[in-house]
């Protein structure tokens, strides 16, 4: 067996990476020039990268490590589910114990009527499945003209072609003949870049409100669901003020619009509680899920139906599903990291102690003088950089050209912390204690003042 803790020197390392590794999301020269940094262990809410450095993972990997690095129990069910049943499909009227388990898992632990599972290997094959499902549903209810999905601009429900088209990333729709039709997008509910001189409550229900005209512009006979984030991840961590969800829950009531929750990122602890849907008080139809549902050990994602939906779909042969759906030793690691997080309270404990000590701390940081707004729900937050905190003005540098410099001094400092833009987000893992808090809060702020300082020195810091 190759034993990769004793590896080569990461100028080496590095120069195999660039060689043959494709990176995601990456200018592939820019990062063979600059070299990857390489990360060979983790413990906890911590990093070691090659250089023997530790890092604070202040976003959990990619938003999922909600039980934290290094949980042998998890490695432990993997070995032995391989050992017992390493692969098999849930095809041609199979299944086994893993996938029962975590199924009946999944239906206690979801909110309300949402108890059947249809799984994939991440939340972009999940959101395909949904985007072919709803449109399934309808035509199976005698309403095949019912097709468009409505979704936001700067939403993010994956990279597929599906799923990153139901996405509003203008960036990403740029590339590969993006979005496919039958795809809608109204606005985000971003009222610190986008509120102007309305109040936050106006602009809640303003927002939601296009999801009504829209509908009605499209015509309620063609409208199959709308599909959103409890708060936006990816868009830079977009926390909607407080009338938005009521508002579009009355909206796809009033219509008989399914309503898909994408809980990718907020679902399993993110947001103070199991789902984002309980944390912003909505029913969805249908729930998207991964991330957290393993806390990143195995690829493994789902799409939570109601019974209602599993109901028409299941009288059908749904002709839908990949290789991988349900996979045993995902499905064992998924249900032990389930185990965890609700047998020793790591849910619970994060929503009533944590949560509120991290919010504390995170908000202390609004006071810096390049920082508008630190907003925070659960383990989600986002800081919003601007020049002019009064008129939350925008930099007068290209987007993102003052966020990427504060993501450098995090870096340099041993922070894991992402820029969206000009804004800063954090997402930790959900077992982070008060101790790590405020060791992320130091690093977070001594990134800040490094930063601030370039920003001034380059005279950046100008409002467009």
């Amino acid at each position: 067996m190759n034993k990769i803790s004793n590896h080569l020197p990461t100028a080496e390392l590095q120069a195999l990476d660039a060689a043959h590794h494709v990176h995601p999301f990456s200018t592939q020269a820019e990062l063979a020039e600059r070299g990857a940094r390489v990360i060979t262990r983790a413990d906890g809410c911590w990093l070691t990268d090659s250089d023997g450095e530790t890092i604070l993972d202040a976003m959990a990997g990619l938003w999922c490590v909600n039980i934290g690095y290094g949980r042998d129990e998890l490695a432990e069910v993997a070995a032995q589910q391989m050992r017992e049943l390493p692969y098999y499909n849930t095809f041609f009227m199979t299944t086994h114990v893993p996938v029962i388990a975590l199924s009946k898992k999944l239906a206690e632990l979801a909110p309300g009527n949402l108890n059947h599972v249809m799984y994939s290997s991440s939340g972009s094959e999940a959101n395909d499945t949904n985007l072919r499902l709803v449109r399934t549903y309808w035509a199976e209810k005698g309403k095949p003209e019912k097709q468009v999905i409505i979704s936001r601009w700067n939403a993010y429900h994956g990279s597929s072609v599906g799923s990153g088209s139901l996405g509003g990333m203008k960036g990403m729709h740029a590339q590969g003949g993006l979005p496919i039709p039958g795809i809608h997008h109204i606005d985000q509910p971003d009222w610190w870049n986008e509120g102007g001189d309305m109040s936050p409550e106006d602009f809640g229900l303003e927002r939601a409100q296009q999801l009504e005209k829209a509908i009605l512009e499209l015509g309620e006979d063609k409208v199959a669901a709308f599909i959103a984030e409890p708060i936006q991840g990816a868009g830079g961590v977009i926390v909607p003020p407080a009338t938005y969800w009521p508002e579009i829950q009355r909206i796809c009531d009033k219509y008989e619009i399914l309503l898909i929750a994408d809980e990718v990122i907020c679902g399993f602890g993110r947001t103070g509680k199991w789902f984002g849907s309980e944390t912003v008080g909505i029913r969805p139809d249908i729930m998207t899920i991964a991330k957290g549902l393993s806390s990143g050990y195995q690829p493994i994602g789902g799409s939570i139906l109601s019974d209602e939906v599993a109901a028409v779909i299941g009288a059908t042969e749904f002709n839908h599903g990949y290789t991988y759906s349900g996979h045993p030793v995902a499905a064992a690691v998924a249900l032990e990291n389930l185990r965890i997080l609700e047998e020793e309270g790591v849910v619970a404990r994060f929503g009533a102690q944590t949560a509120p000590y991290l919010k504390e701390k995170f908000q202390s940081l609004a006071d810096h003088p390049m920082v508008g707004e630190a907003n925070i729900v659960g383990g989600m937050g986002s800081l919003a950089l601007t020049p002019d905190k009064a008129s939350r003005a925008k930099f007068a540098a290209p987007a993102g050209t003052v966020g990427y410099m504060v993501r450098e001094r995090c870096f340099a400092n041993n922070l894991v912390m992402r820029h969206v833009g000009d804004r800063m987000i954090i997402s930790p893992p959900l077992v982070i204690t008060n101790e790590e808090v405020d060791t992320l809060i130091e690093r977070a702020r001594l990134s800040l003042d490094e930063a601030y300082e370039k920003v001034k020195a380059e005279g950046l810091f100008v409002a467009a």
